[in-house]
């Protein structure tokens, strides 16, 4: 699986959205590389295409990139059941890939947005946890860190909610607890450079709507006024262009299982770098002042309320 890249126009109009100015980036990145150096608690990080990536994410505000890979790095040592034993060949991963289709799309929107579709396949006979299933996203998340090359303007997912009836929503909705929503979305809003820019949600039953408003308590009103649910797909080709989808949805991209399968074959292809990812994280033992603790980033006055979604 290869993400297709922006084009060179394309590429134009992202920059102008990042603020992205080529002449000065190079110096953008050293300054963040010079204060990862200067971070005692931070492990030694030398990847300058990961680094780049924060940049874009934070629209090069350098403050706002420091903070984000202060807590990339802190929620790699917080959430051991996100970021420890993420081996690709694991069952509990396999399993995950089998029971869902996660993949972002290989390509672009018009405005230079990546989709990423996801969908359950099959909730009745599944092994894996939800703690497991939230790894996985994460796990394709650092592949993105390392694969989007030039920079997008943004994520749009669609959540196709056919799984949602009444039995599964009976057998696993008590499995998704506000503790382990909370932490994936602090992990996913504060720890890396994601721009949300739309959710759609297809596909929907009268559940759904219990279903989104379980989650709503968790967002910000900025990402809740993002979220559309669709009756039709007619009204989802308004924001997506058909034949960039997977062609259970009438696009021409391919089957979405075929996709998630590439997906999965480009994990195993990460599985030494994902082991030796794990020692790279924080050492609150050694951080300037307090040490940050799981009430600081998970309890109700820590930094769940300073969510931030651009």
């Amino acid at each position: 699986m290869t993400l297709v890249q922006p084009t060179v126009e394309m590429q134009q109009h992202i920059r102008t959205e990042l603020n992205e100015d080529v002449s000065t980036r190079d110096k953008d990145l050293e300054h963040i590389k010079e204060w990862l150096r200067m971070q005692p608690h931070l492990p030694q990080f030398h990847d300058d295409a990961r680094i780049m990536t924060f940049l874009r994410g934070c629209k090069f505000s350098l403050e706002k990139t420091k903070r984000k890979l202060d807590m990339y790095f802190t929620m790699r040592a917080a959430v051991p059941e996100f970021f420890s034993n993420r081996d690709p060949t694991l069952p509990e991963i396999k399993e995950v890939m089998r029971v869902a289709n996660v993949p972002p799309l290989p390509g672009l929107t018009p405005s230079g947005r990546r989709v990423v579709m996801m969908r359950g396949v099959d909730l009745e006979h599944i092994a894996a946890t939800v703690a497991d299933g939230m790894k996985v996203v994460l796990m394709i998340g650092d592949i993105r860190l390392k694969e989007e090359n030039v920079g997008v303007a943004g994520d749009v997912y669609i959540l196709d909610a056919s799984v949602a009836t009444p039995q599964n929503f009976a057998n696993h909705f008590a499995k998704f607890t506000p503790s382990l929503i909370k932490k994936f979305l602090i992990c996913v809003q504060e720890a890396y450079p994601v721009k949300l820019k739309e959710v759609h949600v297809i596909n929907v039953s009268p559940l759904v709507d219990t279903i989104i408003n379980f989650v709503k308590p968790f967002l910000k009103e900025k990402i809740r006024n993002r979220i559309h649910v669709h009756s039709s797909m007619d009204s989802l080709n308004e924001f997506v262009p058909k034949d960039m989808l997977p062609e259970e949805y009438g696009g021409k991209a391919g089957p979405i299982a075929e996709i998630n399968r590439q997906w999965y074959e480009k994990m195993v292809t990460y599985k030494d770098w994902f082991q030796e990812q794990e020692k790279i994280k924080a050492d609150e033992s050694r951080r300037p002042g307090k040490p940050k603790t799981q009430d600081d980033l998970f309890g109700m006055e820590g930094s769940f309320k300073q969510l931030s979604i651009d």
